[in-house]
């Protein structure tokens, strides 16, 4: 079977047996991992929403799947990656055709991730040692040297300059601008 090659990663949605979502999360992370898909599958979601609950006159905060049945992967397709994802227990298939999965457009994406709180941005154009304006948070007005930038969880590791003395700080993308 040859399926049109994407060499770019993409946001795909697979169906999944009802209620075995978390499941084929974990089952599709362990063999990314083993099989040495990192640079292929990136994300495994199963989008929820946090929803405040009143029970026995008690507020409770639960998560509520979006999509029940349905679960987000970030990835490039190819034959390997394709395989592996439709072989996965409770993996019923792809959205899209038989033949060929149809990537989530980013619109569509983006709305999904900003549903779920995580629409951070996954770039940034700074590099470590570059300095830069914390915008909100703990150290918001301070100007932090940027030691480490983590993008798979969009956050840097930084210093920044407080009574004299260099403290570590962290901050997620949004919270910085380049200076």
């Amino acid at each position: 079977m040859s399926l049109g090659m994407e060499l770019e990663k993409k946001w795909y949605v697979i169906h999944t047996y009802s209620g075995y979502e978390n499941k084929v999360k974990a089952n599709l992370e362990r063999k990314i991992h083993s099989m040495g898909m990192e640079d292929k599958i990136f994300n495994v979601i199963v989008p929820v929403e946090k929803e405040t609950e009143k029970r026995n006159g008690k507020e409770k905060v639960v998560e509520r799947k979006i999509f029940p049945g349905y679960v987000l992967l970030e990835m490039i397709v190819d034959e390997r990656s394709w395989y592996i994802v439709r072989n996965t227990p409770g993996v019923t298939g792809f959205v899209g055709s038989n033949t060929k999965p149809v990537p989530l457009t980013e619109e569509e994406a983006n709305r999904i991730l900003k549903a779920m709180g995580m629409d951070k941005p996954t770039e940034l154009d700074v590099e470590v040692g570059d300095q830069v304006n914390i915008t909100s948070g703990a150290f918001e007005n301070f100007v932090a040297t940027i030691t480490e930038i983590d993008y798979s969880k969009s956050k840097i590791k930084g210093v920044v300059d407080m009574f004299g003395r260099e403290t570590a700080i962290e901050a997620d993308f949004d919270q910085i601008e380049k200076i």
